[in-house]
């Protein structure tokens, strides 16, 4: 089988055969085809994968794979006039330059949509950290107003660092929300970064390395924060009960038109309690995010793309909205059904 440079000159020659006017044509309806790939979005009830609580959900149904350009060069080399076209699909780059055309364009990767959250309920979320809305504060649980107001940023902080912050999200290390931890959790959380059976990674979005591209700086939230009180363990205060779904535009690296959905959802609360005559802070929440492998326990989120093989791990349940901010049961360390985002 063909690989490396006999692969490419096998292409060059069979578009040596197209006429300038065809290739024009063809790289055209390419382009347009590439466009409409990029911003696909599985429809609201299509089957979107199994979901799990911790760390993540994966698709029961997936698109057939896509032909290799191995596949394709075996297809043109049989019947050059039939296979043309499938070959400028995946190859759109030899209608532009080649080493015998100066000055001609080369047909660059799709690109997503503009708006890659049009059309879905995320559409109408607000932009990052501004969708993070705190309650009003007031004097409860033994705290003054001062304390739950000092509090409730500190809350709207944790949210934004362990679900916006680019450097974590792209698989870094969780500093930015580490540091906003009371030192006790902060070490903990530390210790427990990379541990098994839990890693303190799932307290964050954090993509597996080399797994997921932001496709746009945009990301959606939802959600509300509410307070209440708490008594637990010789401790009693204020919780902070937050419910949000976050919903980014994520790409696997170097490929645009694999640009999907993937929206998580983050529930729990903080505690608020006095300490050695402060006011201390302790974080209890998780998260699940639709669609990623439920196959792997490495505390990071795996995004499951439209053209990734079936996971080892089955589905279960009724279909569940991932938009659906509602409490629901979960089926522990298995996948529950969900639907696509």
């Amino acid at each position: 089988m063909p690989h490396g440079d006999d692969l490419d000159a096998r292409f060059n020659e069979v578009v040596a055969q197209i006429g300038q006017d065809e290739r024009r044509r063809m790289r055209s309806a390419a382009a347009k085809a590439a466009k409409e790939g990029a911003t696909r979005q599985r429809a609201p009830g299509e089957p979107g994968g199994p979901r799990r609580s911790r760390p993540g959900r994966a698709p029961a149904d997936r698109a057939p794979r896509r032909l290799g350009r191995s596949s394709v060069v075996l297809i043109m080399l049989c019947a050059l006039v039939g296979a043309a076209g499938i070959m400028i699909t995946y190859r759109p780059d030899l209608l532009g330059a080649n080493p015998g055309l100066e000055g001609v364009p080369v047909l660059a990767d799709p690109v997503p949509a503009a708006d890659p959250f049009a059309g879905s309920p995320a559409e109408k979320y607000a932009d990052g950290a501004a969708g993070f809305v705190m309650p009003e504060a007031k004097a409860l649980g033994g705290l003054s107003k001062a304390d739950v107001a000092g509090g409730l940023e500190r809350t709207r902080a944790l949210l934004a660092a362990a679900l916006l912050d680019r450097k974590t999200l792209l698989g870094g290390r969780p500093t930015a929300f580490a540091r906003l931890l009371d030192p006790g959790q902060r070490e903990r959380f530390y210790e427990e970064l990379g541990g098994k059976p839990y890693d303190s990674r799932y307290m964050v979005t954090s993509f597996a390395p080399r797994s997921a591209d932001l496709a746009t700086d945009v990301i959606k939230v939802n959600g509300a924060a509410r307070l209440d009180t708490f008594r637990e363990g010789g401790r009693h205060g204020v919780k902070i009960d937050v419910n949000y779904l976050v919903a980014y535009a994520v790409r696997r690296p170097g490929a645009p038109s694999t640009t999907m959905r993937l929206v998580a959802h983050l529930s729990g609360e903080v505690q608020l309690y006095r300490s050695g005559g402060r006011t201390a802070l302790f974080v209890n929440w998780s998260m699940s995010p639709t669609p990623a492998s439920c196959d792997t326990h490495d505390g990071f989120i795996h995004p499951v793309y439209a053209d990734d093989p079936p996971g080892t791990v089955p589905a279960t349940g009724p279909p569940i909205d991932p938009y659906d901010l509602a409490d629901r049961p979960r089926s522990g360390e298995g996948c529950d059904t969900a639907q696509g985002t």
